[in-house]
């Protein structure tokens, strides 16, 4: 199959890059070269706009999958159209494993799945924590992990804003593994490690599109986000993580 996807995959990515993304002041892309075009790979972005999941499908070199809240499924129109791009649903705030068990699967297949770190939209300051559940879908499924930065998109659809037009950038970052950096310590420590070097690689790259964000580590509680830095969202990662086997 092709690595870009289907004839229809294609053609909506066509659409969205030059009629909808046209029309809000185009974007361009950053490192496309990291990008690799086989096996699996976690693609992993800053998130802090609806606009986020589509620029980064239209700056990829390859087709992806992705998780996407069940509501929009529910949706006549949009739903059809999500599950025709391979979109799969999760459901938020719960312990959802047959999202996890599809993300797993289309991992260990060789496909590229999205995956929004901290499980919600940020504010475009700060970087909340992201769900050792990542730590969890890269060690089990031995995928490459895709840093993503992302700029712009925060002001050209803002959290309870309008659409307006504004110049997006999206950087990909250089991929790796989780053993290359998870240590050889205890699984407890690999996996924050990991997490942690995640954070700085995703700020890095949201850094070098135009958008420099602190990361959670630097904050010692962000809004939105309980005691220990968790969302009600990316809860359905942590708790995957804690049930599966080592």
């Amino acid at each position: 199959m092709d690595a870009r996807g289907k004839p229809w995959y294609r053609f909506i990515l066509w659409l969205a890059r030059h009629v909808m993304f046209g029309a809000l002041g185009g974007f361009r892309t950053l490192g496309k070269e990291n990008v690799p075009m086989e096996g699996p790979l976690l693609i992993t972005p800053y998130h802090v706009s609806y606009l986020d999941p589509e620029i980064v499908a239209c700056a990829m070199p390859r087709a992806l999958y992705f998780m996407a809240k069940e509501e929009l499924f529910h949706k006549p129109i949009l739903g059809a159209l999500i599950r025709s791009l391979d979109a799969f649903p999760v459901r938020r705030g719960e312990n959802d494993t047959e999202a996890i068990r599809k993300a797993i699967d289309a991992l260990k297949s060789g496909k590229a799945v999205l995956v929004f770190p901290e499980g919600t939209r940020g504010d475009g300051k700060i970087m909340g924590s992201i769900s050792p559940g990542i730590a969890m879908l890269a060690k089990r499924t031995n995928a490459q992990v895709l840093p993503v930065g992302i700029a712009g998109t925060h002001l050209a659809w803002p959290r309870g804003g309008k659409l307006r037009r504004v110049r997006m950038i999206v950087a990909f970052g250089k991929p790796f593994t989780y053993n290359e950096v998870a240590g050889s310590g205890p699984e407890r420590e690999n996996r924050e490690r990991f997490v942690r070097v995640l954070g700085d690689r995703i700020a890095e790259q949201c850094a070098l599109a135009g958008l420099p964000i602190k990361t959670a580590s630097h904050n010692s509680n962000p809004k939105g986000f309980d005691s220990r830095g968790i969302t009600p969202e990316n809860q359905i990662l942590s708790r995957a993580e804690s049930q599966s086997p080592p």
